[in-house]
């Protein structure tokens, strides 16, 4: 009995010198925050620090608060089995608790996202829709896409799929604003953390003792990961979600290993301006890589740009007349000339595609508008492929770029993150439903498993797509070509890839 005695002492004497931080909420109380640790609540809920016996873990901590870690928050904020659980949010982008101060008489941010139909229908499920159209947005229902050679082009229509739209075309900012709008309007009970994750350690034993939180379930005893972060703050979770970009910290730590490769090419981006509003995609394939130009609202277009890296040093520096002139040069008879619409099926190389075709205005190849001002800075970033060998282990999971990044050529980027948040959010619905641990490996397999057969297929055909238009020989040239006329003059086709670049899951092929 003295024994059982001092072994109770001593342990109770180990964890009151441990101080762990205890995170409890409240909505009655004024904000009690540790003077050395800045803590930001939403809802009023305030994040309080005391040192007791006890430590009261979160269920999740997602680190990254972008836009895709936000999705996940927002979607999980908005499920009825989810929206209890309680959510550490580590970030130190002070827009997570400042908030964004978006005029709409401002020039569009070049840092724009193309979100597909499925992606929108997503954010209209959490409600986070009707703040993105609040602000500057641009639908898209055309899409032209056409190689420099002039032997090809293709016309994406959404009526082809009996769509609306195409996609549309958002700001960075007005998304992940209008996330952070969306989970305000919600009692979701998070805890914003403006700092950044050192060092994780996974099932720390000395959390065996003094743990018992039975309000989000988690009863189990040194069965949680403790997170340290760079302000010297602590805090312990179930499950640690890593949306922190492709320098993961928690893909690091976590020790996932990844598969990739850098594509020596680099890609500008900026906001440019026309004299009338454009309300198409254009895509053009040159020899160092494409060139986008996205329709963003007004009379205002996005410039997506790749080539080499010298190429892009250089053009980053020229003056604005001069970089105009080469954005014009690039969409228009620059390297070669226009596809010839009137001249496709009669009697050229690919006449036989036009079997009884009648084109229509909508179906004729088009001169993108003029670009006759730079509204913006240009910003140059380098393209990789990466993707992560395994997405989830015990405690830990992966979603977005910390998993997967992509070439922007068709833009499907920040869609396949947004994919993996709002499957990561069902999955963990499921889990609960049924009673199974969050953190169990058996259940973040299964997002695992869904999320990685979608990104790869995904990845290979952007790579593809990489790959076969990097090279300039004449017998691939006419391949090239011989694909956008079987794309254009093949209407099962023409569907099944509008439908796949929509957001339906489904590998392009016959339908």
């Amino acid at each position: 009995m003295n024994s059982l005695i001092i072994r109770r002492k001593l342990a109770e004497h180990i964890i009151s010198r441990l101080k762990f931080p205890q995170r409890t909420l409240c909505t009655d109380a004024a904000p009690k925050v540790s003077s050395s640790h800045s803590v930001q609540s939403s809802n009023d809920h305030v994040g309080q620090q005391s040192f007791r016996n006890e430590v009261h873990p979160y269920d999740i901590a997602i680190v990254g608060g972008g836009m895709v870690g936000m999705a996940l928050a927002c979607s999980l904020a908005r499920m009825p089995l989810t929206k209890h659980l309680k959510v550490a949010i580590i970030d130190s982008n002070p827009a997570l608790s400042k908030g964004l101060g978006i005029k709409k008489e401002d020039p569009p941010d070049p840092r724009v996202s193309t979100v597909t139909p499925a992606t929108i229908s997503l954010f209209k499920d959490i409600g986070a829709w009707k703040y993105v159209e609040q602000h500057r947005h641009a639908y898209f229902d055309q899409m032209q896409v056409w190689d420099y050679t002039g032997l090809g082009y293709t016309k994406y229509n959404a009526r082809d799929v009996h769509k609306d739209t195409l996609g549309c075309v958002v700001e960075n900012k007005v998304l992940h604003n209008s996330l952070l709008s969306c989970i305000q309007d919600t009692d979701f009970q998070k805890t914003i953390y403006p700092s950044r994750l050192s060092s994780m350690t996974l099932q720390p034993r000395n959390l065996s003792m003094g743990v018992d939180s039975t309000s989000s379930g988690l009863n189990e005893r040194g069965n949680l990961a403790k997170l340290d972060l760079s302000d010297g703050n602590s805090l312990y979770a179930k499950l640690v979600v890593g949306s922190d970009g492709s320098k993961s910290r928690v893909r690091e730590l976590a020790g996932f290993k990844t598969t990739g490769w850098n594509y020596s090419q680099n890609a500008i981006i900026c906001t440019v301006e026309h004299s009338v509003e454009n309300r198409c995609a254009w895509q053009r394939f040159l020899p160092a890589g494409p060139i986008a130009l996205l329709p963003i609202g007004d009379n205002f277009s996005n410039i997506v740009w790749t080539m080499n890296p010298k190429e892009a040093t250089d053009r980053k520096s020229l003056a604005e007349d001069d970089f105009v002139k080469d954005v014009n040069y690039a969409l228009d008879y620059g390297f070669g000339p226009h596809p010839k619409s009137s001249t496709l099926g009669s009697g050229g190389i690919f006449s036989w595609f036009k079997t009884d075709v009648n084109l229509s205005p909508d179906e004729c190849f088009r001169v993108p508008p003029k670009v006759v001002k730079l509204a913006s800075e240009r910003m140059v970033f380098p393209l990789s492929l990466m993707h992560a060998n395994d997405y989830a282990s015990k405690h830990v999971v992966l979603i977005g770029d910390a998993a997967h990044t992509v070439h922007p050529l068709a833009g499907q980027g920040v869609n396949l993150g947004f994919g993996d948040a709002f499957a990561l959010s069902r999955i963990i619905s499921e889990g609960i439903a049924v009673g199974t641990d969050i953190a169990e490996v058996l259940l973040l397999k299964k997002y695992e498993a869904e999320r990685k057969s979608a990104n790869v297929t995904m990845m290979a055909i952007l790579d593809g797509f990489q790959k076969a238009y990097s090279v300039d020989f004449g017998p691939l040239n006419i391949l090239r070509a011989a694909a956008f006329n079987g794309a254009q003059y093949i209407p099962p086709l023409k569907r099944s890839i509008i439908s796949y670049a929509s957001g339906d899951q489904r590998f392009p092929i016959f339908s």
